[in-house]
């Protein structure tokens, strides 16, 4: 058993008595004895799903979801600290989870320090290939359920929200924050996630995934969401962690994508057969390798959580990975694919201002 499992369970018999909390569309304050209130009306906007509920009445499924319809922003969670997030679970009929983009602030900040798009956040990047997601701090389950354990605590307060970005209405969302009161030390480090999004160059193959983050923290996940827009295999490139003062030459660099992601020789099933293989563990996995035409642009979703393996920093740090493939000649070819990344990190506040968050149709 892992340390992280063993340690899950050997806190479960002291906490009796804690005082547990969950946001959600029946309960959007969380307050105590305040779930499922509301009488069935649907003519009222705010219970537009409450019509199946006519003939039950109230204390049955009567706001089970919202609606965040185009350019809306909905707060799903308004918490007053000191507090631990344990839970967020959330799902949708809209089609696009690149257009609903969550947001999380802590302690009144005016900047977030979780800005990514809904499905890339948790490790689901590809609209047009939802897959499933086996790890330990995020898991996906039919049909595109989405959840993570990420621990989250903060001292003064958290709000959530979600935006839509694009011109399709999320008729349904359905949500849960489940959190504990509890005090919350000064030296615990916050949680930050960044969306970044970029076509790499032959001249230049680099994607960065995080870049300018000050302070001092711990880096604990990536993901990628790879498009492969050329022939042939696509992940030799290295993962590369500038620390601390790096400029030129990182301190780490992995062997190569494959590498970094858990797998080797190419994620192949077998090395005479080039098929990458789809794979889901609790710390790394590529859950999705669309494939089927190796002449089209193909997919695939790689997380790595570093949860026994965090990367500390205690002035700055940069994430990078090339885009490498071979040429015929057994030498390198930079490649110019479409990748997306999130990077997951803890820090103590403040944080630097992310980047300006683009727009879901700049690509």
């Amino acid at each position: 058993m892992s340390s992280i499992h063993s340690d899950v369970l050997s806190v479960l018999p002291f906490q009796a008595g804690v005082t547990t909390r969950q946001i959600s569309a029946e309960n959007p304050t969380g307050d105590k004895g305040k779930a499922c209130i509301w009488d069935p009306n649907p003519e009222d906007p705010n219970l537009r799903h409450s019509k199946p509920a006519m003939d039950l009445g109230r204390g049955w499924k009567v706001r089970p979801f919202i609606s965040v319809l185009a350019s809306e922003t909905a707060v799903l969670a308004d918490i007053r600290g000191p507090a631990c997030i344990n839970q967020v679970w959330i799902t949708s009929d809209c089609p696009s989870y690149r257009q609903l983009v969550l947001r999380i602030y802590w302690d009144d900040e005016a900047e977030p320090s979780v800005e990514v798009p809904l499905g890339d956040f948790f490790a689901m990047g590809h609209d047009s290939a939802p897959h499933l997601v086996n790890s330990l701090p995020v898991v996906v389950g039919p049909y595109r359920g989405c959840g993570c354990f990420w621990q989250m605590p903060f001292r003064k307060a958290c709000r959530i929200t979600l935006q839509n970005e694009g011109t399709q209405d999320a008729n349904i969302v359905a949500y849960k924050v489940l959190y504990k009161t509890q005090e919350v030390t000064e030296d615990a480090a916050y949680f930050h996630a960044q969306w970044r999004r970029s076509r790499t160059l032959p001249k230049h193959p680099e994607h960065v995934i995080i870049d300018n983050v000050q302070g001092r923290g711990v880096y604990v996940g990536t993901y990628l969401a790879w498009t492969a827009l050329s022939r042939g295999w696509w992940g030799e490139g290295e993962v590369k962690f500038f620390i601390d003062g790096d400029t030129e030459f990182p301190t780490i660099a992995d062997n190569g994508t494959e590498d970094y992601f858990g797998g080797a020789w190419c994620f192949y099933q077998d090395p005479k057969t080039p098929i990458e293989q789809e794979f889901s563990f609790p710390y790394s996995g590529c859950p999705l390798a669309r494939n089927n035409d190796p002449q089209a642009p193909r997919r695939f979703s790689l997380y790595r959580w570093h949860l026994l393996d965090s990367i500390g920093f205690c002035q700055d740090l940069r994430v990078t990975v090339q885009a490498l493939g071979w040429q015929s000649n057994r030498k390198y070819l930079p490649l110019a694919d479409d990748i997306a990344s999130v990077g997951y990190w803890y820090q103590l506040e403040p944080h630097s201002k992310f980047p300006t968050f683009p727009s879901s149709s700049a690509y």
